[in-house]
């Protein structure tokens, strides 16, 4: 059995939902369930006696060592995480105590069980922190993309936050020796992510004939990653990864922000077309946000040559899953639209002046 935090959001319920896919081996799987973690996710595993699901805050240290002497897993892969850059913007406390208290809290418990741990179970535990290349700060055109070598350079309270996780994760492997792996990944797209992000709000607000609000002029660029590739690559760092070691976990999917706006709104116009009126007629641009990075870009390089991961899916051909996902699962984005949500949007987009 393996322990998965925050196994109910976006990246962690793909994991869940691939995991159990392709294993037989169960997951507790531990979600507190705040705004972006989300049961619906995870309802095609009801009745499944391999899924354990626990509602928990990885700040509380005592309840997750409870849980860690109850179910007695092998390898524990740490998704939970505050995520969203404009959220931190705005409310960075929360940044701080979930992704660097509470990685803190799941650190000790870890560090705890697995110090009961003898012979070859405590030789094979696992602690796989998942991060992000924001970590990394920003990268002008030209820069090489970042690789694990690359100074940390935090431009925002979460990648702030996050570089801070990263480091005490960093800290109990040197120190403790608890076998942690890290995974540096890229901007990730495809079923069940929250409609903050810009692909799944793009698509929320072309349906529903609304603004599609681009920051600035549109031109930052990020590197694409399908989840389901990531879920692959965070699977073979479990797997074969090797304890203190960091490995980034990209797409090679460089691509303008705008960019990606235009291609999910031609292929809205081929897939759901809107009467006499492209989807991009619907752009709007938008104030920029404070401290905005212009480039990330990720070498994957080191993560296919020590463990022989790769992605599987290009933009084009991950993309246009994503739209067709979401064409056929409106009542899942209607649900997760709560009041919550259209406050935040009102808060965040609607108050901007036009560029």
């Amino acid at each position: 059995m393996i322990f998965v935090t925050g196994g109910a959001g976006f990246i962690g319920s793909n994991f869940v939902l691939d995991w159990l896919a392709q294993s037989g081996e169960g997951i507790v799987n531990v979600d507190k369930l705040t705004y972006a973690g989300n049961l619906d996710n995870l309802v095609s595993l009801q009745g499944d006696a391999r899924h354990h699901f626990v509602r928990g805050d990885i700040c509380d240290g005592d309840a997750m060592l409870a849980l860690l002497e109850q179910y007695r897993p092998r390898a524990l892969v740490h998704f939970a995480a505050e995520s969203h850059v404009d959220r931190s913007i705005h409310s960075p406390s929360a940044f701080i105590t979930t992704n660097v208290s509470g990685t803190f809290a799941l650190l000790e418990a870890a560090r705890a069980y697995w110090n009961t741990l003898t012979g070859r179970e405590k030789d094979e535990f696992r602690f796989v922190h998942i991060s992000t290349d924001e970590v990394y700060g920003s990268l002008g055109e030209n820069d090489a993309p970042f690789t694990e070598m690359t100074a940390y350079a935090p431009n925002s309270p979460y990648s702030a936050s996050k570089a801070s996780s990263d480091h005490l994760v960093r800290a109990y492997f040197h120190t403790y020796g608890l076998p942690t792996i890290t995974t540096n990944c890229s901007n990730n797209y495809g079923p069940y992510q929250f409609p903050e992000k810009l692909i799944p709000l793009v698509m929320a607000n072309a349906l529903a004939g609304k603004p599609l609000p681009i920051y600035g002029d549109g031109g930052q660029v990020r590197d694409w990653l399908y989840v389901s590739d990531h879920c692959a690559a965070v699977r073979r760092a479990l797997e074969a990864g090797r304890p203190g070691e960091v490995y980034n976990v990209g797409g090679w999917n460089e691509m303008k922000n705008i960019d990606v706006v235009r291609t999910l709104c031609a292929i809205l116009d081929e897939l759901r077309p809107a009467p006499g009126r492209s989807y991009a007629s619907q752009v709007r641009f938008v104030a920029d946000r404070p401290g905005h990075d212009r480039r990330y870009a990720v070498d994957a390089g080191k993560i296919e040559r020590e463990l022989g991961w790769k992605p599987v899916e290009t933009f084009d051909t991950g993309i246009r899953k994503t739209v067709q996902w979401y064409l056929d699962h409106q009542d899942w984005v209607a649900n997760v639209q709560s009041g919550a949500y259209l406050s935040w949007v009102e808060q965040n987009y609607a108050k901007r002046e036009a560029s």
